[in-house]
This record gives C-alpha cells, sequence and structure tokens, in this order.
C-alpha cells in the first residue's frame, strides 16, 4: 500500500465521519433528553436496590444488637469517638472491611491451606482495627477538651464579668470555641434545657471526658451556687492553675517523646523486616511454615512481640 492510498482511506474516512455528523446532528439530531427528576411523579423518593438492601441489612443488624446485652460498638463509645454513625451502620462497615480483608487474605496464602488460616486472622484485624480507630479519636478528643479547657474559663469569665447569667454564658462559650468543647458545652444547655440539674450535666461531662480538671471546675460551680461569691474570680484562679498544669504536661511529653518514638520503632522494626523479606525472598522464611519447630519458634516471637510492646508501652506512659 502506497501514500496514495492511505490518503484515499484516510480521506473516505473523513467523509464518513462528516456525513454522519451532518445527518445525526444537523438534519436530524437527537431529541433533548427530560431530566430523570421531572419525569418523576411530584412527592415520589427514589429508592435505589442498594439503598434497600443496606436498610435491611442494617434493620437485622439491629435486631440483633438488641437482643445483646452489650454491643460490640455502642451508641456511647461512638460519640465518645465523635463518629456520628448509628451503632448497626457502623457494625455494617466493619463487617464490609472484614469480608475484603478475608479476601486479602486469600490472596496471600495463595489459595493454598494457608489462606484458610488467614481468612480469620485477616477477617479479625477489621473489628481490631475499629476498636483501636475509636480508642485514639476519644482519646485525641479528650486531649484536645483538656488542652481547650483554660480558654474556655477565660471566655467564661469574661462574660460573667459582662453581666450574663452563668447558662447564659455557657451557651455563648459553647457558640464559640471550637469542638470538641463547644459540642460538651452543648449537651450541657440542652440537657439544662430539659430539666436536668445544671451540676449533675457538668460533672457527667468531666466523667465522660476524663478530666480532672474540668471537675475541678463542676465542684467549683456547685459551691458557687450554695455559698454565692464572685464565679469569675473563681474561673480566673482555677484557669491559672489548669494552665500551669498543662505547661508541666507539655514538658513531661516533650521530655518522654524520645522513648514513645523509641519504642514505636522497636515494635514496627521486627514486624516491618518480616513483611519486606517475606515479599521479597518468600523462601527466607519456609522453615517457619513447613517444620514444626519453625510454626512454634514463630508463635513465640509474635507472643514475645506483643509482651514487649505492651511492656513498652507502660514503661513510656507517664502519669501526670
Amino acid at each position: 500500500m502506497n501514500a496514495t492510498d492511505v490518503l484515499l482511506y484516510a480521506g473516505v474516512a473523513f467523509g464518513l465521519v462528516a456525513l454522519f455528523v451532518v445527518v445525526f446532528l444537523v438534519i436530524a439530531p437527537p431529541p433533548p433528553k427530560v431530566p430523570l427528576e421531572r419525569r418523576r411523579a411530584p412527592g415520589a423518593v427514589h429508592v435505589s436496590t442498594i439503598t434497600k438492601v443496606t436498610d435491611r441489612t442494617v434493620h437485622a443488624i439491629d435486631t440483633v444488637m438488641s437482643k445483646r446485652g452489650q454491643p460490640l460498638f455502642g451508641a456511647v463509645e461512638l460519640e465518645e469517638a465523635s463518629i456520628r454513625l448509628a451503632p448497626s451502620s457502623f457494625v455494617l462497615m466493619v463487617v464490609c472491611a472484614s469480608v475484603v480483608l478475608g479476601a486479602l487474605g486469600v490472596l496471600v496464602g495463595g489459595f493454598t491451606l494457608w489462606s484458610i488460616l488467614l481468612i480469620p486472622l485477616f477477617a479479625a484485624l477489621a473489628p481490631l482495627g475499629a476498636k483501636i480507630l475509636l480508642s485514639v479519636r476519644t482519646s485525641s478528643r479528650r486531649a484536645k477538651f483538656g488542652d481547650q479547657l483554660d480558654d474556655t474559663l477565660t471566655l467564661l469569665a469574661g462574660s460573667l464579668r459582662a453581666g450574663h447569667s452563668l447558662l447564659r454564658s455557657i451557651d455563648a462559650v459553647s457558640k464559640e470555641i471550637d469542638a470538641p468543647t463547644s459540642e460538651e458545652l452543648a449537651r450541657v444547655i440542652n440537657e439544662s434545657r430539659i430539666g436536668r440539674d445544671l451540676g449533675d450535666a457538668l460533672a457527667s461531662t468531666a466523667a465522660r471526658m476524663r478530666s480532672l480538671d474540668f471537675e475541678w471546675v463542676a465542684q467549683a460551680i456547685a459551691i458557687n451556687r450554695e455559698v454565692g461569691g464572685n464565679l469569675s474570680d473563681v474561673f480566673d484562679q482555677v484557669g491559672a492553675t489548669i494552665r500551669e498544669r498543662n505547661q508541666i504536661r507539655r514538658q513531661v511529653k516533650a521530655l518522654s517523646a524520645e522513648g514513645r518514638i523509641s519504642a514505636l520503632v522497636l515494635i514496627a522494626l521486627p514486624i516491618g523486616v518480616f513483611a519486606f523479606l517475606y515479599f521479597t525472598q518468600p523462601g527466607y522464611f519456609q522453615g517457619f511454615f513447613t517444620h514444626i519447630i519453625g510454626v512454634i519458634a514463630l508463635a513465640l516471637a509474635i507472643v514475645l512481640l506483643i509482651v514487649g510492646a505492651f511492656w513498652l508501652s507502660v514503661v513510656v506512659k507517664v502519669k501526670f
């Protein structure tokens, strides 16, 4: 085929494309499509099949969880972790993650006998990871609440000096400060509006956030309501004490940072080396999986790693 034939075929192709454009887009264009929202009857709500299946699954999980005395993931636990999901929806997400991880275990096992052992092992990582996620988020939320407490007391003292009542001051601060303090103070206001005592609501917040400093604030408010006095000055004094405690706490955290990082490195290093060698040199660990002594040694290494991780976490944790 010479250059003339190539040009001829290219010209015919371009001509056909031009003819298609003229006929189907200029002479007889397709009718305009009516949007899906306009084709539906007024007031009709379209529910997809996936949504229906999800709702039925969530309802089934709700039924099962209602029969259990203590669910795996409760509403209080999710609320403390600032996860705005129903417990049944969160459990559904964990179950889906377990299925995906179980399939990953089959792939890692190479469709061999080891896949049977890896499926439950990988599937168990989903609820374990969910528990760790909730614990980390809850601890972070509580720590942030404690860091915001001195600013909260400063705003409360200023609002009281401006002539507002205590309840009005708490309401104003809940709208000005960031989360999680704003969420907790808004909850205190809502509980007070439905009839709960303000002191009980504050004490419940201190217990929920596990904040000894906020417990002092709740006790100071309760004492002031009984004996009277200048509550703004009390907030200033308590705020100064909390600021000093936070300063010492941050100093202790900075001094113990090296130990905590060393603990993370010592825990992650053997796991990382094992994973790297397993995927790059699979035959290097063949004896650990084919001989009974190797399996025992591997199990013993896992147990020692868990004990060492717990030991290091206790050593580097400074109580204050």
